[in-house]
Formats: structure tokens, C-alpha cells, sequence
């Protein structure tokens, strides 16, 4: 199966500002992919805090799965799946925040923030992601 791509030039404010959520999202998920790789004591700590053992193990795998949804995500031809497996984490996340309590504004509905900046960027640049989530004005 072949990669297409719609030849319909796009509007410069469409494409800029898909290209900007995009970047936002994959600059955010490197930076916290890359904390919990280290692990810093603030990782292990809110890891803690939020129900989970502190290892640095745990840490490390979260680190992993999200630099692979930054990867996948930030390569055109993958920016789909990684948008999907990026939901799914940020649903478990919301999940945890659900859990403990969190404030809602800016903590439980960031995982919310984050998928609608993730998918409106995709929304934005890609005739394909359009007609999978037909908005109809």
C-alpha cells in the first residue's frame, strides 16, 4: 500500500499552525520521555504520589514508551500511530489523576489538552485525518 498524500495545497495559517501544535506536542514529550529516563528525584517522588512504586525502573519504561509515541509521532509516515498509542498513554494518565484526586483544570484535563493539540495538529495538516473525524458546520 502506498503512502498518499492529498496534492491540495493547504492554507499558510492551516499548515503553520498544525506544524507548531505538532512540534509543541513532540518538544513536550521528549523533554518528560527524557526526565524519567535519568530519573530524577521529582520523577520518583510524583511517581509516589500518584500511587505508583518510586523504582527508577518504572520510571525509565515510562521514559521509553513516551519518546517511542515522540518518535513515532514526529515521522510523517508513523504521525497516526503515534498519535493513537499517545492517546492511550495520556488516557492512563488521566486515569491516575482521576484516581488521587488531582485539581481539574491542570492536572486531570492536561492528558486532555495534549490529545486535542496532538490530533489538531495532525487535523490541520492531513486531508486523510480530515475525513477520518469529519467535523460537519
Amino acid at each position: 500500500m502506498s503512502y498518499v498524500i492529498d496534492s491540495t495545497p493547504l492554507p499558510r495559517w492551516q499548515t503553520i499552525t498544525g506544524t507548531v501544535l505538532s512540534g509543541l506536542i513532540v518538544v513536550f514529550l521528549i523533554f518528560d520521555g527524557a526526565i524519567k529516563l535519568v530519573p530524577i528525584a521529582p520523577v520518583t517522588d510524583t511517581l509516589t504520589a500518584l500511587g505508583y512504586s518510586g523504582d527508577p525502573v518504572l520510571a525509565r519504561a515510562l521514559g521509553v514508551i513516551t519518546l517511542a509515541c515522540a518518535v513515532l509521532y514526529a515521522i510523517p509516515r508513523t504521525s497516526v500511530l503515534g498519535a493513537i498509542l499517545l492517546t492511550g498513554l495520556l488516557g492512563g494518565a488521566i486515569a491516575t489523576h482521576l484516581r488521587v484526586g488531582s485539581p481539574v483544570f491542570s492536572h486531570l484535563l492536561f492528558g486532555v489538552y495534549l490529545g486535542l493539540m496532538a490530533w489538531g495538529g495532525l487535523y490541520l495538516r492531513y486531508e486523510a485525518v480530515r475525513r477520518m473525524i469529519p467535523f460537519k458546520l
